[in-house]
């Protein structure tokens, strides 16, 4: 065992919360995911990144649970670890944390153990952001359409160019978080997160760039999308041996269907072009059967769900939505997961329109919103058979391959 040099940077875990919302029965950190609890990969994802002290705030009587996760994840870092018991906010919790910090450190970091599955390179990032006058906050830019509302009504719009989604690590120089910390205290002031109570005493934040795989574990949807970002796949390695969330090389094949009868609104939209003079098809976003079979057969392919899970009613900013919308959102779902696109292959069903003089638009298209990968379209009247035959609708199946391969941005895991 070789003796680790004192850090000068901590991050503080705060995995104290209730987890109400999550409606598990425990507190949210000690949930499971896969094999491993919210907490624990929450720690993997530390203990990969560079080496600091670790300081992990666990709710009263959690204690002990949370110092068996600490070790098994710390392997040869244990001695930079450390627990402690939260309080009965989050600020309490973190201030709890403040306290239990070496003499040495300088630069601070605040982090969710509900972001479970924060890449160790955002961690990293964010460490190497913090100077002697500024934090950093990793972010993401706001994609939804955002309305001001009032009684219920919309009164304006919002510009979401003015906007960014902070997740966490948040990272402060530690002799100005604390000073935050205590100004804070003495005010009686709660904040939603650091960031806000370190800018609140006239501090500055920059951003950093965020992950889509750091997303908040609250609800139990957002567990679920867990699970499938980190399902384990038959003949691969444990889930403790594995650095990624896929490892495996084999290749694996996914296939999917759309139907969309005529009678939409608008024009026809049909693998991803537009057709003027054609009646267009009903559907929940435009109607494009071709992206949609396409969307199923890649998210099937990777185990992540289907397309009614990540774009149904339930998502209305997919409403109106084209397929270059569908396609990149599924591309950076699977890049997530740890898969490359193989290739498409896909054939339409139907009487109308004419495809063969628009086939090499259609496919540049697709791919394009793809990333790239290949794409091929085929198309067949059924000579006049079925109801796509008889010019009542579209029937689309895709089949598509996807290869696991070790997630970008990720590092390796402490030996």
């Amino acid at each position: 065992m070789s003796i680790l040099p004192v850090p000068h940077t901590a991050i503080i875990v705060v995995a104290a919360g209730s987890g109400t919302r999550l409606e598990a029965g425990a507190p949210k950190a000690f949930v499971g995911i896969d094999g491993r609890t919210i907490l624990r990969h929450a720690l993997d994802g530390v203990f990969a990144a560079a080496p600091m002290q670790v300081v992990v705030v666990a709710p009263s009587g959690y204690e002990g649970d949370a110092q068996t996760e600490l070790l098994a994840a710390a392997g040869d870092r244990a001695d930079l670890g450390r627990v402690v018991t939260g309080g009965a906010t989050r600020q309490e919790s973190v201030a709890a944390g403040l306290a239990a910090l070496w003499g040495d450190i300088t630069t601070v970091l605040v982090h969710d153990a509900a972001r479970a599955l924060t890449p160790p390179a955002v961690i990293d990032a964010v460490a190497a952001a913090v100077v002697g006058d500024a934090g950093a906050v990793p972010s993401l830019p706001v994609v939804d359409t955002l309305k001001r509302v009032a009684d219920g009504l919309v009164v304006g719009a919002v510009d979401r160019a003015e906007l960014a989604a902070a997740q966490t690590p948040q990272g402060f120089p530690r002799r100005l978080l604390e000073a935050a910390y205590a100004e804070a205290t003495s005010q009686g002031a709660e904040y939603t997160d650091d960031a806000a109570l370190f800018a609140a005493a006239g501090n500055a934040v920059r951003l950093v760039p965020g992950s889509e795989r750091s997303f908040k574990i609250t609800t139990p949807a957002d567990l679920e999308r867990a699970r499938l970002l980190v399902a384990t796949v038959p003949g691969a390695p444990s889930a403790a041996a594995r650095p990624s969330a896929v490892v495996v090389d084999a290749p694996r094949v996914g296939i999917g269907t759309d139907v969309h009868a005529f009678g939409g609104d608008g024009a026809l939209w049909l693998a991803g072009l537009e057709w003027p003079g054609e009646p267009a098809l009903s559907g929940h976003s435009d109607g494009d059967a071709v992206a949609h079979a396409i969307v199923d057969a890649l998210l099937g392919a990777a185990g992540l769900g289907d397309i009614g899970q990540h774009f149904g009613t339930a998502h209305p900013e997919y409403a109106g939505a084209h397929a270059d919308v569908f396609l990149s959102r599924t591309g950076e779902l699977l890049a997530e997961a740890g898969f490359a696109i193989g290739n498409v292959s896909v054939q339409f069903q139907g009487n109308r329109p004419r495809f063969s003089g628009r086939r090499g638009e259609a496919e540049a298209a697709l791919s394009a919103a793809l990333g790239g990968a290949p794409v091929t379209v085929t198309a067949t009247t059924t000579d006049g058979l079925g109801f796509p035959g008889r010019g009542e609708g579209i029937a689309v199946t895709a089949v598509a391959v996807v290869i696991p391969r070790p997630e970008r941005g990720l590092s390796a895991p402490a030996e």
